[in-house]
């Protein structure tokens, strides 16, 4: 007889369909519901980005923390088996916390306790802006539905503490930003084999930025993705102001600086166009420390752990990573990265997330296929 007994959030009116909480609509293995914080100082010291994630139909619920200080990482992965209470949001060492819904979570990391220079911390995140819908994200290979999502993504501030490799760094309010992400629905998990619509349909070439930005009195949202010849599948500009309606900002266009002989963003113009003047608008980006998702925190094409995969009951690793050597991850070029970054907007300073990642080829950067790199 299959354990189908009621979970705690079947006490609540909150059904989509006539299934249990325990449940989601779809059989595909694929189904996931997962978060990301990224939490940085503004002087680009430190850069700490970390989530959560559940896989209802593989069973597994997992978790991460990844810290760059200078040319270190420090990373903690955790993994288990999916329990029935969907409230407890706790992996091994690492938990979030819903105080508040939309407006305040704590974030910890227990230590090591053989390791005093493991990576820990206890933060406190507090919304300054209401939640934001993002574009509804779809994706398809030929026919086959192979991503398709719902999001939204949120900013504010941070206080508390992170310790690692014998630092103590304060988290001060005011003098760092912290955005966050919740996704739900179907997304790649590692464990299919390739089949023939990977050979039918090769990926050619992909470009993405996906951009949140505090400012003190308002918060943009600016996502773009393309394909190989620069054709636009996701598109959105948004401006926050409490107390305004939400003003759309045109056809972002993004004007990229990259490192000579790499496609690691330096710089970047996006030019934006204001609704009620009809002018142009530019956002001024300059990135102030980089952390490849692809190293530690178990985004594609990592190599030693990918969110959603069975490592078995209480599963818990530790490690760090030496950056200062591009060549000791040759993968992480071809993973999107999150830059911690200083923007400018009509004579204001803010600070936020420049998340890109560009493979293969790329008509409008002039990048001819995967080997291609800035000059």
């Amino acid at each position: 007889m299959p354990d189908d007994r009621p979970v705690p959030l079947d006490e609540y009116p909150v059904h989509q369909v006539p299934l249990s909480m325990k449940h989601v609509a779809t059989g595909d293995r694929n189904a996931y519901d997962r978060c990301i914080f990224h939490l940085f100082d503004h002087s680009g010291r430190a850069l700490l980005i970390l989530g959560l994630g559940v896989y209802p139909n593989t069973g597994v619920i997992d978790a991460y923390a990844t810290l760059r200080t200078g040319d270190t990482l420090h990373a903690v992965r955790a993994s288990d088996a999916l329990g029935d209470d969907r409230s407890n949001l706790s992996v091994g060492p690492l938990r979030i916390t819903v105080e508040e819904p939309l407006r305040r979570l704590r974030l910890t990391c227990a230590a090591d306790p053989d390791d005093a220079d493991s990576l820990a911390y206890d933060i406190e995140w507090s919304a300054d802006f209401p939640a934001l819908w993002e574009p509804h994200h779809i994706q398809r290979r030929g026919g086959r539905l192979t991503l398709e999502g719902r999001r939204f993504v949120q900013a504010g501030g941070a206080a508390g503490v992170i310790r690692a490799g014998g630092d103590e760094i304060a988290v001060t309010a005011g003098e760092w930003t912290a955005t966050r992400d919740r996704s739900w629905g179907v997304r790649p998990i590692p464990g299919e084999g390739a089949g023939r619509l990977d050979e039918d349909f090769p990926t050619e070439g992909f470009h993405w930025i996906w951009c949140p930005v505090r400012f003190d009195d308002r918060f943009l949202m600016v996502i773009t993705q393309e394909d190989a010849d620069g054709y636009r599948t996701l598109n959105d500009a948004t401006l926050v102001r409490p107390g305004h309606p939400d003003r759309q900002l045109g056809w972002p266009q993004a004007d990229i600086t990259y490192r000579s002989g790499t496609r690691h963003p330096e710089r970047a113009v996006v030019h934006l166009m204001d609704p009620e003047t009809r002018k142009p608008l530019e956002l001024g980006v300059e990135t102030l420390m980089s952390l490849p998702l692809a190293v530690g925190a178990g985004y594609p094409p990592a190599d030693d752990w990918q969110h959603g995969t069975w490592r078995g009951r209480d599963w818990v690793d530790r490690r760090t990573y030496d950056l200062s050597d591009p060549a000791a991850h040759p993968l992480a070029a071809y993973g999107v990265i999150d830059h911690a970054a200083r923007f400018t907007l009509d004579g204001r300073v803010g600070h936020g997330i420049f998340e890109h990642g560009t493979f293969g080829r790329h008509d409008p950067s002039g990048f001819a296929d995967f080997g291609s790199m800035a000059p």
